[in-house]
């Protein structure tokens, strides 16, 4: 008797030495292990397995077996075990598992004599069931099952609770993915505004490599390059965050955007290479149920272009009213001078005067329908066209003897070879586009020189250059040059009229015949503006 206490003693012992193992661990493949060998050791097993539940389909999966169960032997339990369970919707029968287990203890090795099961239950759910099979047959002692279901109970517990956290680092995982991928910049700031994670787009944002920003406090590494920039210290020394304004006089030190809860500042920093870049950060707090700050989670967009863009349509608004007031002011003025009754104007003067209202309002035509097919092309990404048989040499000597009168500063030299053929292209905005290359190489080379205009074939393609002999351009400048709105910023283009919708124009129109068009330019030597039609 003394005997059957000690081992009862021995046997609680190492129940409680288990169940503190398997609570001591959050890794479900160690816990499955330890609950698995345990269980083989209680029950003078030879070998064992372990089954979770899929919470998704229903189906018990085996997760864990202990050494001597070979793989093959793996496929075929979980056939066995899916027709085991196949008909059980929401609790498994003991002793039905048993019989079952028999089968696949004696199909597993002739040996094996008896299987135990015992399901894993958390909270009255299912969560998986753990089998161990033995060489020998024999009954338990209603204290024995006693001992085993509270070892199953704290088996459940366990796994549960691991199960928990491979969900959660699992999410940890997948958030740290996206932050870490994400095309803005992420850091999180600690209550006393210390950078806590700091992402790879912020890395390439501000020339801080995340282990030397993390630690530091944000003001060390946002820079603002205006001082008067109020930065996140001085809105949360304003009260920030706070779940509601408090008053008028506290919500004008408060920025627009601020609604007591986000927080967005923009302008330009100063990064850690002494480059500057325009940012716009936005705030989130991490509060407390109380209120408490824990957290800052700021979000930071790279706004060059965006700020750039704005720019470019600032001027654009401003570049256009002047070229519309221009020929407006010349047509108004002409034609209130015509009409004067008490001046006789002669011939040549009335058709001088009308010459100028017909050109200037040809000018202003021009630029409204340049306005209309940006903004249709803004919309619908492509032109409408009208090929027919054009021949562009002729297009070409046309718009040479219009600009050849605007000028004479300049020499325009053709070079087509006499066979160069007719091309399937829409003849009119084909025009627009020798138009406005003939435009700039005017515009851009003020001393002179020779224009010179011409083209080469194939049997697959056309190809038409503009040479001029100007300032040139940058590469920077060449990269940029086919955007709506934009202008080279030099001296010389604030001098000259245009809105930055010709070339932009002129390769949609281009594009739209299945074309290509480019520039080859050099600072100080000129440009070669060419485009390619196919024949």
């Amino acid at each position: 008797m003394l005997m059957l206490h000690d081992f009862r003693v021995r046997q609680r012992d190492f129940l409680l030495e288990i169940s503190r193992a398997m609570t001591a661990h959050l890794d479900l493949g160690e816990v499955l292990k330890l609950v698995l060998n345990a269980s083989v050791v209680m029950l003078s097993g030879e070998v064992g397995l372990i089954a979770l539940r899929n919470v998704n389909t229903g189906r018990y999966e085996i997760r864990a077996t202990t050494t001597g169960i070979n793989d093959d032997q793996v496929d075929t339990l979980a056939k066995q075990l899916l027709e085991l369970t196949a008909s059980e919707t929401d609790r498994l029968d003991a002793a039905r598992v048993n019989e079952k287990m028999r089968q696949m203890a004696t199909s597993l090795h002739p040996r094996l004599k008896q299987s135990i099961a015992l399901p894993l239950v958390m909270g009255g759910e299912p969560m998986g069931l753990l089998i161990v099979f033995r060489a020998y047959r024999g009954n338990a002692t209603p204290d024995d099952v006693q001992v085993l279901q509270s070892f199953a109970d704290q088996a459940a517990i366990a796994v549960y609770n691991a199960q928990l956290y491979a969900g959660i680092d699992h999410e940890r995982r997948r958030l740290a993915a996206i932050l870490q991928n994400s095309a803005d910049g992420v850091m999180i700031l600690n209550d006393e505004q210390h950078i806590v994670s700091f992402n790879r787009a912020l890395e390439r944002m501000t020339a801080w490599a995340a282990e030397d920003a993390v630690g530091l406090h944000v003001s060390n590494v946002i820079h603002w390059e205006d001082k008067s920039t109020k930065d996140l210290a001085h809105y949360i020394q304003q009260g920030w965050p706070r779940r509601e304004v408090d008053n008028a006089s506290n919500a004008s030190n408060m920025p627009p955007q601020d609604s007591g809860n986000s927080l967005y500042v923009e302008g330009e920093i100063v990064r850690k290479d002494g480059v500057n870049l325009s940012i716009g950060i936005t705030y989130a707090p991490l509060l407390t149920r109380s209120g408490h700050l824990v957290n800052i989670i700021a979000n930071v967009r790279d706004i060059t272009n965006f700020r750039r863009a704005q720019e470019m349509q600032n001027m654009f608004v401003s570049t256009v009213s002047h070229e519309l007031r221009t020929p407006i002011t010349l047509i108004k003025g002409y034609a209130e001078t015509l009409s004067r009754e008490d001046v006789g104007w002669n011939e040549a003067a009335v058709r001088d005067g009308l010459d100028v209202i017909g050109e200037e309002a040809d000018r202003l035509n021009d630029l409204v329908g340049n306005l209309i097919t940006a903004s249709k092309l803004q919309a619908r990404k492509e032109l409408d066209i009208n090929p027919s048989a054009t021949n562009i040499v002729e297009v070409v000597l046309r718009a040479v003897e219009r600009f050849g009168k605007q000028t004479s500063q300049h020499d325009f030299q053709l070079d087509f070879p006499e066979d160069f053929p007719n091309i399937e292209a829409d003849s009119v905005r084909i025009r627009q586009v020798v138009d406005n290359l003939l435009s700039n190489a005017i515009k851009y080379s003020p001393e002179g020189g020779v224009i010179s205009v011409g083209g080469k074939f194939d049997a697959a393609t056309a190809m038409i250059y503009v040479r001029d002999e100007g300032v040139g351009m940058t590469e920077t400048e060449r990269e940029n040059l086919f955007e709506r709105f934009y202008r080279v910023d030099n001296m010389l283009s604030r001098k000259t009229e245009g809105t930055g919708l010709g070339l932009y124009l002129s390769r949609a129109i281009v594009e739209s015949h299945g074309g290509h068009m480019d520039v080859d330019s050099t600072p100080g030597q000129g440009s070669v503006f060419y485009f390619t039609l196919p024949r």
